[in-house]
């Protein structure tokens, strides 16, 4: 069965839009293609179709003129199916006219409750023109879309700007384009990377032909040692005719595989190249982020009265426009202080041996699969004795715990909000903010820092940062048999926990790792997730903490690490808690990325809760729950939605089908109490679905409703003579009639 789209949460007339919008595409497709084909049966059945969807689909909305308008389209079809008329190309003119009125109506819906639609009379205008093809009477040729008042011109995607023989031109592209673009690069390279599994799929096959071929020389040699007679003679000539076949059998594989290995690696190739060439859309060399650097250096060094030269190293480092521009802020404060803070005087180096001009180094580079930047001064340094005494001075910590800290714990200080080192306010430093901004803006972009000092020979800052913000590296984990994500530049450490080393405190979970403490939360509890039984002693735990806390979130199990290309979710969901956009996996199932900042978030809130689950239990409770599970089969979308929507508002389970083999497809591989369905749709009609359903003998004893527009007196003879239990209008939709029906041959949910 196809898989798509969760459509529970669109309004009726969203759905019609939708549908509007995939039908008239078909129309246009097959309206262009009546004029170039001399037998258009197959144009006309489409298109046929495509009309009838939309007839219902309006019907549904209780859009009056629209249901009027595809009508008038139909019966234009199903007459030059039937040779009553022959379409001219004015005819398709105005065809096309009314594709294009139903396109704007459907944009008209969608979002929007109460649509602004044409005016009726350019609608009635359409339907009698089309009444009229085939007719001798002149028809006045309606308004085109474009020549209407009320159609908004198509804005423009593409701005080109410069003259044809320019090298290198310049194309500016909207940002959703190239993300669009950078999805498709990415699906393109995970369709390319399914063949390795073909190949290696026939590569087991060839193995498992060569020892058949083994097993039947085998065997015949085993013959051959007995004295000969008639049947043990044609056994022989048996078996060698088995061997001749296994053996051409064999190397027709061995070519197959052979071939199918060598388009795979080209399509991996290919698939890659695209996708490397779209990432560097998204890149814009380092020196045009930084470009202002030079001079705010040295604009402030004069101010200061201190000489300081900038040097950066990989200005043509590429980096991702977004990641650059959000990197502008954080590095200018590193600067600052750089300046304010590191580098001395004139008089102060010359005393100390030191060149009288400052050095401050940038270097950009990509190192595994990272963006490493590196800001590095050789001033004054940070005496991290006197920050020791300053943590303690501003009651951050004891002097006790604060004697025991390492220079790196001691340098994370410098991070959090408020924490200067500057002993006077100015209009440069001292003022509480900087460091923790930069802090901030690298985890959000899904990054480290770490800052080193040594006093007397100067500071640096280490920057780790994805290469691109649509494209991360990733652990992947199961948490309640679905994959999630966890960016790896955000975990502190993985590892399995056995059981035995779980402590409760004031029923807090937790474990002891460097002779820390670390809270242990389930992922399923933090994600609103159900429990699953746990069986294993061993604990898959990430470790995950913000500037202060450790948290130890446990998962069901790791996947393994994988490159993804971020996909964000759609804007009309807002902010899904914990989460911060999507993937696909090599395989294409799809894959949540976790936002760890709200990760982090929402464990501190848990565990302020005291609300805490225990991760320790050898079981938990499973509570299951027995669904009766219905089958909807219908192309049209709104219908497929609205009859879902009434059966899951009585406590159903629904599943969707797209055409007739789609759900006979479904309805084989798996198990359902009823299906309901339409008559006409693509690959298998409700007729023939439900003959199908009602003569095989496993499934005979499924009841199936049929729901249809036609309501003529043979069609639901047809639809009952098939072995339907209910033929219903759509009509029902509006009363109890479908309900009821369900009712009535397999109860309540």
């Amino acid at each position: 069965m196809t898989k798509e789209i969760d459509y529970s949460q669109f309004s009726l007339l969203d759905l019609f839009s939708m549908e509007v919008k995939t039908q008239v595409a078909i129309l246009n497709d097959h309206l262009l293609s009546l004029e170039n084909q001399p037998q258009p049966q197959e144009e006309l059945a489409a298109l046929m179709r495509a009309t009838h969807s939309i007839k219902g689909a309006a019907r549904i909305v209780q859009l009056n003129s629209v249901v009027t308008l595809a009508h008038g389209m139909e019966d234009c079809f199903v007459a030059a199916q039937a040779g009553e008329i022959q379409l001219t190309p004015a005819d398709i003119d105005v065809l096309l006219a009314a594709a294009d009125m139903l396109l704007h109506i459907g944009e008209a819906c969608e979002g929007n409750s109460h649509p602004q639609l044409p005016e009726e009379d350019s609608i009635q205008s359409l339907v009698n023109a089309i009444a009229n093809i085939g007719k001798s009477l002149p028809v006045t040729q309606p308004q085109t879309l474009q020549e209407s008042s009320w159609v908004v011109p198509p804005s423009q995607v593409f701005d080109v700007g410069e003259k044809p023989d320019v090298q290198n031109r310049v194309v500016r592209v909207g940002a959703d384009n190239l993300n669009c673009l950078m999805g498709l690069a990415g699906e393109s390279l995970v369709q390319a990377k399914c063949l390795e599994g073909f190949t290696d799929s026939l590569l087991k096959l060839k193995t498992t032909q060569t020892q058949l071929s083994g097993l039947l020389e085998g065997l015949q040699e085993l013959l051959n040692k007995r004295s000969g007679n008639l049947i043990e003679r044609q056994i022989q000539e048996q078996i060698s005719a088995m061997r001749q076949t296994a053996s051409e059998c064999q190397q027709l594989l061995s070519d197959r595989h052979n071939e199918l290995e060598l388009y795979s690696q080209r399509s991996t190739n290919l698939a890659d190249r695209l996708y490397r060439q779209i990432i560097a859309t998204h890149m814009s060399p380092f020196g045009e982020g930084g470009q202002g650097f030079p001079r705010m250096v040295r604009d402030m060094a004069r101010q200061l009265g201190k000489r300081i030269k900038l040097e950066i190293v990989g200005k043509s480092t590429l980096v991702d426009r977004d990641i650059l521009e959000r990197l502008e802020a954080p590095l200018t404060h590193i600067l600052r202080n750089a300046i304010d803070h590191g580098i001395e005087t004139p008089q102060e180096r010359l005393a100390v041996n030191k060149p009288e001009t400052g050095t401050i180094h940038i270097e950009v580079v990509h190192r595994a699969g990272m963006l490493l930047i590196t800001v590095s001064d050789d001033g004054r340094g940070i005496d991290l004795e006197l920050l020791r005494q300053g943590i303690v001075s501003k009651n951050l910590t004891t002097p006790e715990m604060a004697a025991k800290l390492t220079e790196a714990e001691l340098m994370e200080f410098l991070f959090l909000p408020g924490f200067s080192t500057a002993k006077t306010v100015t209009e440069i430093s001292g003022r509480g903010v900087g460091l923790d901004v930069v802090f901030s803006t690298v985890r959000e972009v899904g990054g480290n820092l770490r800052a080193t000092s040594q006093v007397g020979v100067g500071t640096s800052f280490y920057l780790q940062l994805p290469l691109t913000l649509s494209v991360l590296r990733t652990l992947v984990v199961e948490i309640a048999h679905e994959p999630y994500a966890f960016g790896l530049a955000r975990i502190d450490q993985v590892l399995m926990v056995p059981k035995s080393a779980i402590v409760v405190s004031e029923n807090q979970p937790f474990f002891m790792v460097n002779d820390q403490a670390v809270a242990l939360i389930s992922a399923h509890q933090v994600l609103e997730l159900p429990a699953q039984l746990v069986h294993t002693e061993l604990l898959p735990v990430v470790i995950i903490s913000d500037r202060l806390n450790r948290y130890g979130v446990v998962v069901d199990k790791f996947i393994g690490e994988c490159s993804l290309v971020v996909r964000p979710l759609d804007p009309r969901l807002g902010k899904v808690p914990n989460i911060s956009a999507a993937a696909l996996l090599d395989d294409g199932s799809p894959v949540l990325i976790i936002d760890i900042e709200d990760l982090v978030r929402s464990i501190a809130k848990l565990l302020s809760s005291g609300q805490i689950s225990q991760v320790n239990h050898s079981s938990q409770q499973e509570i299951t729950k027995a669904y009766k599970r219905v089958l909807v089969v219908d192309d049209s979308i709104t219908v497929r939605e609205m009859e879902r929507k009434l059966l899951e508002n009585k406590g159903y389970k629904v599943e969707v089908a797209v055409n007739g083999m789609d759900g006979w497809n479904a309805i084989r591989s798996s198990e359902y109490n009823l299906v309901i369905t339409d008559i006409d749709m693509p690959r298998m009609n409700g007729f023939e679905l439900t003959s199908q359903i009602k003569t095989h003998e496993k499934l005979k004893h499924i009841p199936v409703i049929i729901v249809s527009y036609k309501d003529r007196e043979e069609d639901r003879i047809n639809g009952l003579e098939a072995g339907a239990n209910y033929y219903l209008t759509k009509s029902s939709f509006h009363d109890d009639t479908l309900l009821q029906a369900v009712i009535d041959l397999i109860g309540e949910a």
